[in-house]
């Protein structure tokens, strides 16, 4: 039996929707409590008592520690609580950051094992091209790509091995998110990777969003979910529109509701479920008011959960 209900499973807010630097260009890791309050409110009001400090949002690591009792306290007097942290776009094999990245990986696993979060999700997603800056889906552009190459698949592995190490000595889960063009870019390609780390405390972050949404062919989430949601420790779910033309090869997708979409999550989280699945969930939308439709999400969940 899963450690959670429907009522009490732990579904946080994503923090996307709120940028890094506010249209006054004052930047949110430089606010004040009352500031971040503000932001927060918003998740509070639209029913969320769970939330993940999404890093494109705010570095709660590298706040000084007094910065970040003022951020626990802030978050404690709005009601919310942090089951687990995000980061994103800080790959540990970046060519030109992943030594500074890798440093920074290291203070977020000690930060959540400060606040109680009980997993971190690490990625090897890249910043975002100047083309996919412009293009209204950023994921229409091309963007950076994982070399087809043994030793930094290598180098991948052992700094992977070097957190999982740490992660376990702090006593934190660690979930790699699957992304397009990655070492994390396919089902078949993740599992191998965490097979390759072969550690317990490094599993996956099964976001099948990040490829459903793409132009191109991929391959059917319910093949995606039998290779990835045994290795599953956290589980970003978004979906999308996802239509494709066999006559021409043409395929188009869009931002769509949890219950809408074409990935069907009362068959996935069953599965997961089945598999063994007992983390929270971060609900994620792109475009429009996406922490409404991220409330739609939650609410969606909570009628699928098991009672």
């Amino acid at each position: 039996m899963p450690p959670f209900n429907r009522l009490d499973w732990p579904i946080a807010a994503a923090m996307l929707q709120f940028p890094a630097v506010t249209p006054k260009g004052e930047l949110v890791q430089d606010q004040g409590p009352d500031e971040w309050a503000v932001s927060l409110q918003e998740v509070v009001d639209a029913g969320f008592i769970h939330f993940d400090p999404t890093d494109s949002w705010l570095r709660i690591a590298d706040l000084s520690e007094a910065r970040l009792e003022e951020f626990l306290r802030t978050v404690k007097q709005v009601g919310l609580s942090i089951p687990a942290i995000t980061t994103a776009r800080r790959s540990v094999i970046d060519p030109d950051h992943g030594d500074e990245y890798l440093a920074y990986s290291h203070r977020v696993l000690d930060t959540a094992a400060r606040i109680g979060a009980g997993v971190v999700s690490f990625g090897f997603l890249r910043a975002l091209t100047p083309a996919q800056q412009q293009a209204l889906w950023f994921w229409t552009a091309p963007g950076p790509k994982d070399p087809d190459d043994p030793a930094v698949w290598k180098l991948a592995v052992t700094r992977m091995q070097e957190l999982g190490r740490h992660a376990d000595e702090v006593g934190v889960n660690i979930a790699l998110e699957m992304y397009e063009d990655t070492y994390l870019g396919s089902a078949d390609s993740a599992a191998a990777f965490v097979r390759d780390v072969n550690h317990p405390r490094v599993g996956l972050n099964p976001d099948w969003g990040n490829l459903v949404r793409l132009l191109r062919p991929v391959e059917r989430w319910e093949a995606m979910a039998e290779k990835t949601l045994p290795y599953a420790k956290y589980w970003h779910i978004k979906n999308y529109f996802r239509s494709e033309d066999a006559a021409t090869g043409n395929v188009v997708t869009a931002p769509a509701p949890l219950e809408f979409g074409v990935i069907n999550y009362r068959k996935a989280v069953r599965m997961a479920i089945d598999a063994g699945y007992d983390a929270p969930f971060y609900v994620e939308h792109y475009g429009g008011d996406g922490l409404s439709v991220s409330a739609t999400n939650r609410e969606y969940l909570r009628r699928i959960l098991p009672r």
